[in-house]
């Protein structure tokens, strides 16, 4: 009879997939398991105009999705990205390297429960983010252990927004992603020391509830909010998106907030 070793406690990861983004100009290394980037960071990438020399800072950058694809689509622009698990901070760094971005790209290993100080970083010109969608983990199903972190935001989403605020310099950008449902707390959030908000809906069909929002603020501003129209995903045409949308996940158009 033959008595089979049991399995290391220490298995190596598996090998990472590569996925093309933005028509091929972006190659990303992702986990095969856990959380993986999809549509909102395309969205939120697109939703970031920044110019040659600024600086941008994205709160749990992961592998990295966002900023590769700002590189993209804005030459020029400085980029930095703070992730607390180290798998992602270690992916991170090599798609810095696959795109060719290591004089204006890098990812950090930081927590953002740390607050922007532990950085010990001037403020940026544009902070964005998508944060874990939920506070409370029974709000949901469990989440995977692999993909945890990315759904459950364990300090809650003011910590979050603290982050985002206090790294952005007076007059710069800050831009969200998240679902619709927590736009009220968003905007409390945010409004301790911003304005000017732009808030663009996101719909599933332009006959159904947004789902998502994006949200940008200025630290310091006064402005009026704006909402601007909706940004829809699918018609019922039988194509994957609508024709808007595979126009920014090509990178030939942005979404202007």
């Amino acid at each position: 009879m033959t008595v089979a070793s049991p399995p290391s406690e220490a298995q190596p990861p598996a090998e990472p997939t590569e996925n093309a983004l933005l028509g091929g100009r972006v190659r990303l290394l992702q986990a095969r398991d856990g959380y993986r980037a999809g549509m909102d960071a395309a969205l939120l990438a697109a939703a970031v105009p920044a110019r040659p020399g600024e600086r941008v800072l994205e709160a749990g950058c992961g592998v990295g999705a966002v900023l590769t694809q700002i590189a993209a689509r804005r030459s020029g622009v400085l980029l930095t990205g703070v992730e607390r698990d180290a798998a992602a901070v270690d992916l991170g760094g090599r798609n810095v390297i696959l795109n060719g971005l290591q004089d204006r790209m890098v990812v950090s290993h930081g927590d953002v429960a740390a607050g922007f100080a532990a950085l010990e970083l001037a403020r940026f010109d544009w902070a964005v983010s998508n944060p874990p969608f939920f506070d409370d983990e029974a709000a949901l199903r469990a989440p995977s252990p692999a993909k945890r972190s990315a759904w459950i935001a364990d300090d809650g989403l003011a910590v979050w927004t603290r982050f985002l605020t206090d790294g952005t310099r007076d007059g710069g950008r800050i831009v969200i992603i998240h679902r619709a449902d927590r736009l009220a707390d968003l905007l409390a959030l945010l409004g301790e020391r911003c304005g000017s908000f732009a808030i663009q809906p996101i719909q599933p069909f332009a006959d159904q509830p947004a789902k998502r929002v994006l949200i940008q603020a200025i630290r310091g501003g006064r402005a009026p909010l704006r909402l601007l129209p909706a940004l829809v995903l699918h018609d019922r045409s039988g194509a994957k998106h609508t024709a808007e949308v595979e126009a920014i996940l090509r990178g030939e158009a942005d979404i202007a907030l």
